[in-house]
């Protein structure tokens, strides 16, 4: 039996949420998803109490109350993610002028174990860059596949691309001549994103043999139909590389996006430049791989110096 409750219609003050989360901030469809989701749980929580309460009706005490029973069923990460959804919420209710004040003010989640995100070496980052080559050169896949699977992995350690923005780049994303990608990211913030020379060499490679009448609008990573290539399908192409390398199957895409950050830093690039990079809106949400520079330091003290 499912300790989820039975999801009721939402009120038309969430729908309109939702609506402007998907059309206006440009939230990736799997964000609005999760936000639902949140909202429905909260409002079959809401027609449980006594007297059935409304969304826009609840205080303090009935979030509290909530955040409580939401500990019992979620890990404590999955609680701050519905707790975020719901001070979203109401921060928008705030700005229509539909609440004088947010029940969430002064409510914090339960508080998060810090964990470093996980990245590979630079070593292991050449190993697995080098699978689709191996692959050809056995007869394993063919020079489509080795140059396209090639280009994916170069494009993600090149960019730093989350795994939606590489499936979403068109030929009409990148400037060819510099080297850069204008990408739309969260919430449609639009950042520049350098890919490097290898990544562009390998680019204009695969277009010039396999998509030559390619235009603007065209997929750059696309299936052996002409077909976008989805994130699904990078997923799994990169647990094979990974296989084939001896690495981690737990390792995803965004952990070739942990290590571009990871390296950028070990190479003396300023913190606030990767921010820009990775697109990210906060500068502590960067500063983690600052202690993932700072761990490896300790650990290579640790390992080298006699008196450590």
């Amino acid at each position: 039996m499912s300790d989820e409750p039975d999801s009721p219609p939402l009120p038309p003050e969430a729908e309109a949420f939702l609506r402007h989360l998907a059309e206006q901030k440009r939230y990736s469809a799997r964000t609005v998803r999760n936000y639902r989701q949140a909202l429905e749980r909260f409002t079959a929580w809401l027609r449980g109490q006594p007297g059935s309460l409304h969304p826009l009706m609840v205080s303090s005490r009935h979030v509290r109350r909530y955040l409580m029973e939401l500990q019992t069923v979620y890990e404590r990460r999955t609680s701050n993610l519905h707790l975020s959804a719901l001070r979203s919420f109401y921060r928008y209710q705030l700005r229509l002028g539909k609440i004088e004040a947010s029940p969430l003010a002064g409510i914090s989640g339960p508080k998060l174990e810090k964990k470093l995100p996980k990245f590979l070496t630079e070593k292991q980052i050449a190993l697995l860059l080098a699978g689709p080559k191996r692959l050809l050169e056995n007869e394993a896949i063919e020079p489509f596949t080795a140059l396209r699977d090639r280009l994916v992995m170069e494009l993600l350690y090149g960019g730093g691309f989350r795994v939606s923005e590489l499936s979403d780049l068109n030929y009409g994303t990148f400037d060819e001549q510099s080297g850069v990608a204008r990408i739309r990211g969260k919430g449609g913030k639009e950042r520049l994103c350098p890919v490097g020379e290898v990544a562009l060499e390998c680019l204009k490679m695969f277009r010039a043999q396999f998509a030559r009448h390619s235009g603007p609008q065209d997929p750059v990573l696309i299936t052996e139909q002409g077909r976008r290539l989805s994130v699904r399908r990078i997923q799994l192409m990169l647990k094979r590389y990974l296989d084939l390398a001896d690495l981690p199957h737990d390792l995803t895409p965004h952990k070739i996006r942990h290590s571009y950050a990871t390296h950028l830093l070990d190479n003396g690039a300023d913190l606030r430049l990767v921010q820009e990079l990775l697109g990210h809106a906060s500068l502590s949400t960067t500063q983690i791989y600052t202690h993932v520079s700072v761990a490896r330091l300790k650990d290579m003290h640790r390992r080298a110096h006699p008196r450590a």
